[in-house]
């Protein structure tokens, strides 16, 4: 007897200790502690300011700001700040095509031909199978950010037209539907089937038809579009070592792709809607229809997971203007947004019914990072790891590595420069036309080798002499954090005949697709 009471005792002790050990871990954190959180986020990553919402059972019970809209006028973010929700739009895009789905207006396995006679892509095969479904996917067979510099930096001067136009120009890098790689231009195509089967703008449909239906009264499709400019964040970079507001760097063209300008408060309402399968309101009203819903939220193109994860994650794909994953046994669906300067992230647990939302205006992604996964954490019920010193550690690694990267490449610059060996810069001389980017040129001024697009007027600088053939473009708008190598090829005379680039930093927004450019000299 003596013998079995012990033994109950001890399951008991056991029993205690391993409930108190859960309780422990499944603790779900509170306002004050995401206080806490963002206040050293902004601190550790350097941002201006950010903005928070949690929504969880289809309350918001948590939406702040934190630091400043902008450090010029170090005026206060708060719930109702605007942030450009940048590639968050995409879900918008996707939901607007879904619900001409439900009218009948369309449907996902339409050509787009069938509503852009005038779409091709380099393949013709491509052009002939490509459907509504496929714009949305990242599965063209196009590379990474590919033709992004139609759209951006801002300055660029490309029309929808020039972009449905110019897209048969760019190169594929694998098979059609055979592998994931994140697009834009697709996007705005996507954007340009809902304003002609609509028969109104995208912005349009996107504020009548989704925004003013869910009471996101403060929120726009554009910011040129937004009512009430009057709280509204810079965005922030650093320019030579120091963080400070720059310019809005996104050409409106492009709006399906990432244009909206929203509020964290504004969002929820959106997430909730997603939560909810597309209601609204008391739940009698539907933005979409399930199957909709549904297929938005099925994998459509698979995306590797490799390696272990902290959320052991083993499936990984795109969606419908959403990535999808496992995450500790529950579905995750999120996405995040990126423009030069501001940064975002959406994510939902539709199981735990759990949405989180973190905008900053600060382009450092590893900041709204720790605060979306260090929420999370706490609904998983995972044992607490400090986010904010993992991620920034992950930061300063990938910025010494890449500051090695270019520190080589300005030493060997500045020996060059240094060398009694004078190289006739007049061969380089030249305009030089690429079949999407159109022309640039290569010009002498000041003894000086100058680089200036025709198209995209704020690629414009001085080129420095690296090696070989090789010069390096310095951007003298130094927020752009985009130098790039330029490569001349040379005839049998020994004048520039064709060019070629490529980033010199592996930091550099993949916007910036250097890589698929190719110049003719054409005088």
């Amino acid at each position: 007897m003596k013998q079995l009471n012990t033994f109950f005792k001890t399951t008991l002790s056991l029993f205690i200790l391993t409930l108190s050990v859960f309780s422990s871990q499944a603790q779900t954190i509170t306002s004050t502690e995401i206080d806490a959180l963002v206040e050293r986020t902004l601190k550790t990553f350097d941002v201006p300011g950010i903005a928070v919402a949690v929504i969880k059972d289809d309350k918001v019970i948590h939406a702040k700001g934190y630091g400043v809209r902008s450090l010029k006028t170090m005026q206060k973010v708060d719930e109702n700040t605007l942030f450009g929700v940048a590639s968050n739009s995409k879900a918008y895009t996707a939901a607007a095509l879904g619900m001409l789905v439900d009218e009948k207006k369309l449907k996902w396995d339409d050509k787009v031909t069938d509503y852009i006679p005038e779409f091709k892509m380099y393949n013709p095969f491509v052009t002939e199978e490509f459907t509504i479904k496929d714009l949305l996917t990242h599965r063209s067979g196009l590379g990474l950010g590919a033709g992004d510099l139609m759209m951006w930096p801002d300055s660029s001067n490309f029309t929808k037209a020039d972009i449905i136009h110019n897209l048969r120009f760019l190169k594929p890098v694998s098979s059609f539907r055979t592998k994931y790689d994140y697009d834009n231009n697709l996007y705005i195509i996507a954007g340009e089937v809902v304003a002609r089967v609509a028969g109104i703008s995208w912005e349009e449909f996107i504020e009548t038809r989704i925004m003013q239906v869910l009471g996101m009264n403060k929120s726009a499709a554009s910011l040129s579009r937004l009512k009430d400019k009057s709280n509204v964040i810079d965005p922030h970079a650093p320019v030579n070592g120091k963080v400070q507001a720059i310019g809005i760097d996104w050409s409106e063209t492009a709006n399906a792709a990432g244009g909206i300008y929203s509020s964290v408060s504004d969002m929820s309402k959106w997430v909730i809607a997603q939560i909810n399968g597309g209601k609204y309101g008391d739940g009698s009203k539907r933005l979409f229809s399930n199957e909709v819903h549904e297929e938005m939220w099925s994998p459509q193109t698979i995306i590797p997971v490799r390696g272990s994860t902290p959320y052991n994650t083993h499936f990984s794909s795109y969606g419908l203007g959403w990535f999808l994953s496992d995450v500790k046994g529950y579905k995750q669906v999120t996405h995040t947004g990126g423009l030069a300067g501001i940064v975002t992230q959406v994510t939902i647990l539709p199981e735990l019914k759990l949405g989180i939302i973190v905008f900053t205006n600060q382009q450092v992604g590893a900041a709204f990072t720790a605060i979306t996964n260090t929420i999370k954490d706490s609904y998983l019920g995972m044992p607490k790891v400090d986010r904010v010193a993992e991620y920034h550690a992950r930061v300063v690694a990938g910025n010494e590595n890449a500051k090695k990267i270019t520190d080589q490449i300005w030493a060997a610059i500045d020996a060059q420069q240094k060398n009694s060996t004078k190289i006739d810069l007049n061969q380089f001389v030249g305009v030089f036309r690429d079949a999407w980017f159109g022309d640039v040129t290569i010009s002498l001024k000041n003894g000086k080798l100058m680089f200036d697009s025709k198209r995209s007027p704020r690629l414009s600088g001085e080129m420095l002499y690296y090696k070989g053939n090789t010069f390096v473009a310095k951007w003298k708008d130094r927020s752009l954090d985009a130098d790039a190598f330029v490569k001349f090829n040379l005839d049998t005379e020994g004048k520039a005949s064709g060019i070629t680039m490529e980033a010199i930093s592996p930091l550099t927004d993949f916007s910036f697709d250097f890589q698929d450019l190719e110049f003719h000299v054409v005088k």
